[in-house]
């Protein structure tokens, strides 16, 4: 119950759970399926299977799994792509332990597509040096993920689920251990649910922009909770635009996959000229990043911008892409022989809470894992269809360490209720975002998009999407230099490769 009139709410000592694992995208079922026997719980704030972002996920899981392929190359090129910030060492760990995961999905039904000999097929996508990328019918790899795992854990007898609840707060006792979270019911109530151990795997931010292929909830929750509890943050400014969505004025933006590219699809603009090789040498495989400039330069200079698959895909698209065929001809655009209009989305948030090699984030009783996580593994700048394989990999990390641990009892806690920016205002900030805080970025404009924050928070204090929003500007005007994601036209040099993280002091935050 409240406690009082600053919305704060108690929780008694003792847990309901010993695992409490918010968020039901690949990290969170993932996870929760591989910490059988242990008991655990998964808040999921839609019913299972749905508003998640994994299961929007076209291009499929990345792994070396192809004879002439090896983890070591998966390595360099995920190091390569992070424009000098990823961690090597976490590079390693993930490629090495990918095809190992790949055969869990497989063991859970998953039907990744074969070749004729029965083997996994692999596709070719951006930055990658090797064909890698295991997907299921060309485009439905995230479906056909998660239908799996939803069918798995309707039938785990250890997992419950509490479905239509969103986190709002986390809760943590006097010493700052994390005791469980503030759950917001279908209802509209507050109620509280504590836990032994509390993991994070909300998804991302992309819905805080205007114009993304995430669910528009996906909002920075998870970073503003964690931040306002105390956790160390990393990477915040670091934000993943893809390159092609598909400028229909959908919201969220349909997305077409990076493999659609690895096939051999062009990018011409209105002129009917194909423009990449003016902007990298590998032009449409070129890193995400450079593809997304290229495409928000075309555009800007009013010469468009379209993905031109006629020749590429042709009259396979219907069968080889499906999702990417089904989304263009709902606007009357046949990608057999029409050019898809396309234009930058958010897409991944690269930064998001610290955790170290096995899943804890810096306050104890608190683990996190997925998009929301910053394990060092994507640096400025994400390799294409790594973000399944570090969710698998860090899931199952997590419940190794957890499945048989002792964990401590929770102890009496409480955490505050906040606000929920929604309306024009929550518009207001997600057309600022992308204006200002998107694929280019500028001293003046981010000082308006803070300026414009503060404001809101005004009528709105303690909002976490405000609260998100405002670390990842902060961290953009902080970071003056252009590396992988972040590029400021005030300086567009590189300088040398160091990490920005945020730790909490009271209601301030402070850069390092």
């Amino acid at each position: 119950m409240f406690a009082g009139a600053d919305d704060r709410l108690q929780a008694g000592a003792g847990a309901a759970t010993d695992v409490l694992i918010v968020g039901a995208g690949l990290a969170g079922l993932f996870l929760a399926l591989k910490l059988a026997p242990r008991p655990c719980v998964v808040v999921s704030p839609a019913p299972l299977g749905q508003a998640s972002s994994s299961a929007w996920a076209q291009g499929g899981l990345a792994a070396a799994l192809h004879p002439l392929d090896s983890p070591a190359q998966h390595a360099a090129d995920t190091v390569a792509a992070g424009a000098g910030l990823v961690d090597p060492v976490i590079a390693r760990l993930i490629a090495e332990d990918g095809p190992a995961r790949v055969r869990d999905l497989v063991a859970l039904g998953v039907p990744f597509d074969r070749t004729p000999d029965g083997q996994l097929a692999l596709s070719l996508e951006a930055a990658h040096s090797h064909p890698r990328v295991a997907r299921v019918s060309g485009d439905l790899a995230g479906k056909a993920i998660m239908d799996a795992l939803v069918a798995a854990v309707a039938a785990a007898a250890h997992i419950e689920l509490i479905e239509g609840a969103r986190a709002e707060a986390l809760l943590q006792d006097v010493h700052g251990r994390v005791g469980g979270v503030i759950l917001r019911g279908a209802n509209g109530r507050p109620f509280v649910k504590t836990a032994r151990e509390t993991v994070l795997c909300t998804g991302g931010s992309g819905g805080l922009y205007r114009v993304t292929t995430n669910p528009k909830e996906a909002q920075g929750e998870a970073i503003a909770m964690a931040h306002v509890a105390g956790a160390v943050l990393a990477d915040l400014e670091f934000v993943q635009f893809h390159p092609t969505g598909i400028d229909i004025g959908r919201d969220p933006a349909p997305l077409a996959t990076e493999a659609l590219r690895g096939e051999g699809a062009t990018l011409h603009n209105t002129d009917g000229r194909a423009f990449m090789a003016d902007y990298h040498p590998l032009a449409e495989l070129a890193p995400r990043d450079e593809v997304a400039r290229a495409i928000h330069a075309e555009r800007a200079a009013g010469r468009g911008a379209f993905l031109n698959c006629i020749k590429a895909v042709g009259e396979d698209f219907p069968h080889h892409f499906p999702t990417v065929f089904a989304a263009c001809m709902s606007a009357n655009i046949d990608p057999r022989r029409d050019m898809i209009p396309v234009a930058p989305a958010a897409h991944y948030h690269m930064g998001g809470i610290v955790s170290d090699l096995w899943g804890r984030a810096t306050l104890d009783g608190l683990s996190v894992c997925g998009e929301c996580s910053s394990t060092g593994a994507h640096g400025a700048n994400r390799l294409a269809s790594n973000s399944l394989l570090e969710a698998v990999v860090f899931a199952e990390r997590i419940a190794r360490r957890l499945r048989e641990a002792d964990l401590s009892e929770a102890r009496a806690s409480s955490g505050r209720v906040t606000p929920r920016l929604t309306g024009p205002d929550m518009l207001a900030l997600r057309e600022a975002m992308s204006r200002h805080c998107g694929v280019v970025r500028e001293a003046g404009g981010l000082t308006e998009l803070l300026d414009l924050i503060e404001r809101l928070e005004a009528g709105c204090p303690g909002a976490p999407q405000l609260t998100a929003a405002r670390l990842i500007a902060s961290g953009a005007l902080a970071r003056t230099e252009s590396r992988g994601g972040h590029f400021r036209t005030d300086f567009p040099e590189t300088g040398a490769p160091e990490r920005q993280f945020v730790f909490h002091i009271s209601r301030e935050a402070m850069t390092v």
